[in-house]
């Protein structure tokens, strides 16, 4: 086998390159060559042999009567030495020797395949990993450069920039870095991948690996906030109810959690139940603090405020605001903290009555418009209750105490008409007869049913039915507090 041969299974087969990138790239190598030596590379005919030992140029001429351009046209009687039954206006191929190509041009040539292979070479990493954005990596600690540490990572290098990294990892050389792939660059020696260690995809991907109720979608992980190198707060459900999302994210004496922890070099991971009622989920995320009750000030504009004791204070704003602060952008919400104290002096009654005012009208019954009069009827002949108002009959009640009464006649209004208008009427409106009275009780009892129904009380949070005597709700826990009318 030729030593061309031998290149290209080198190239093939030890570098990764594809057969057809590496016979383009030869080539356009000679073409270059060839362009560089007769000025240009449009009659160059480049053909490989089957088995890629050998490749041969030709210079493809036109056969003519008077040569004017000897690089693309020959004449008739030198055409005959070459092949004795060509014939003018017949192109001929000439095989060229690339030795015979000036020196320059060989140069020019090389450059050609050193481009051409490093073009390819880039186009094969980059197909490779492409698809690998969004996914964890491993390399070890090569160098590091203006903040900027680079990953070694085989066949591609890795840059984890300043701003991707943890303020509270140190790497020394050759340590292994575990990061989350977050871009690709094409750079002169192939391609670069742009690493993370900051961003909150980076813990869903690790916590994915540790966690199988993840993998097999039993938990969801709603959202993830984090502050890198000191708290994350990951917001968990889970799709079947007797699966705990928090429970199965730490894991067996917290085993998972602590994993995950490790690898964040200590960072601290508040795992919590997500929530789509926002009092609940404002509680949640305002861990490792407890919350006595969460105040929705404006559903709009998404302001609460969270009331803690005093020794829990501290705990629910976190060090230099972080624990709220995260809680914020986990929830999408403006939250205030307050303590008890803090809070009582706040007027709250008032946001109190228009949260149970909004609650109650959200709540009440909505009330179907009563049909009085027969053009009201849906599907009636507007002409002929036209007709029975100017009869007198335009009320509903009234036209069928005249019709079941055998009285009802109307000029212009066939027995057929008046009896549509009974069906429709019947269909649509309900009658009650009032019952009369039994006994003179009655109206006793009925306004003593009056007073207890409007002695009745409910839950300016959650609706459900209280007494005078109640501070909590029971069902959602809300502390309130009756005023007593003054007389």
């Amino acid at each position: 086998m030729s030593e061309m041969a031998d290149a290209i299974r080198e190239l093939t087969q030890d570098k990764g390159f594809s057969m057809d990138s590496v016979k383009q790239t030869i080539e356009n190598t000679l073409r270059a060559a060839y362009k560089r030596t007769f000025g240009t590379a449009d009659n160059c005919i480049v053909t490989f042999a089957d088995d890629m030992s050998d490749v041969t140029v030709a210079s493809r001429k036109t056969i003519v009567d008077g040569v004017y351009d000897p690089v693309t046209e020959i004449e008739l009687e030198d055409a005959l030495k070459l092949s004795p039954e060509c014939e003018l206006g017949d192109e001929i191929d000439i095989i060229v020797d690339p030795k015979s190509f000036d020196r320059s041009a060989v140069s020019v040539g090389k450059q050609e395949t050193h481009k051409g292979l490093n073009e390819s070479f880039k186009d094969k990493l980059y197909n490779e990993y492409k698809d690998k954005v969004g996914e964890i990596i491993i390399g070890y600690y090569q160098r590091e450069y203006n903040g900027n540490i680079y990953v070694d990572l085989g066949k591609v290098e890795g840059v984890l920039p300043k701003k991707y990294q943890s303020p509270r990892e140190i790497y020394n050389k050759n340590d292994r870095i575990k990061a989350f792939i977050v871009d690709l660059k094409r750079i002169s020696s192939g391609l670069q991948l742009v690493l993370s260690r900051s961003d909150p995809k980076f813990v869903q991907s690790i916590l994915e690996l540790e966690v199988p109720e993840i993998q097999d979608k039993t938990v969801e992980i709603k959202k993830i906030v984090r502050d890198a190198g000191y708290r994350t707060k990951i917001a968990v459900s889970t799709t079947k109810e007797d699966v705990d999302p928090v429970g199965s994210c730490v894991g067996p004496k917290g085993m998972r959690i602590q994993n995950v922890i490790r690898e964040l070099e200590g960072e601290k991971i508040d795992v919590l139940r997500y929530s789509d009622d926002p009092v609940v989920f404002i509680k949640n995320a305002l861990s490792p603090a407890e919350v006595n009750r969460v105040v929705i000030l404006d559903d709009e504009k998404k302001t609460a405020l969270a009331i803690v004791n005093d020794e829990q204070f501290s705990v629910a704003i976190g060090k230099n605001g972080q624990n709220v602060r995260l809680a914020n952008r986990l929830c999408d919400w403006s939250i205030d903290v307050k303590t008890e104290e803090q809070a009582a002096e706040l007027d709250l009654s008032e946001i109190t009555s228009r949260r149970a005012a909004e609650l109650f009208s959200n709540n009440a019954p909505v009330e179907p418009d009563e049909i009085s009069v027969v053009a009201d009827l849906p599907g009636v002949n507007q002409e002929v209750a036209a007709k029975l108002a100017e009869a007198g009959y335009e009320d509903i009640e009234k036209f069928i105490e005249a019709y079941d009464g055998g009285e009802l006649s109307v000029e212009g209004v066939t027995a057929e008409e008046l009896e549509e208008v009974s069906k429709i009427i019947h269909s649509n409106v309900e009658f009650v007869e009032e019952e009369e009275e039994t006994s003179e009780s009655a109206p006793a009892e009925q306004e003593d049913t009056a007073a207890e129904e409007e002695e009745e009380y409910f839950c300016p949070e959650c609706g459900a039915k209280i007494t005078l005597d109640m501070t909590h709700c029971p069902s959602c826990g809300v502390e309130f507090e009756f005023e007593e009318d003054e007389e």
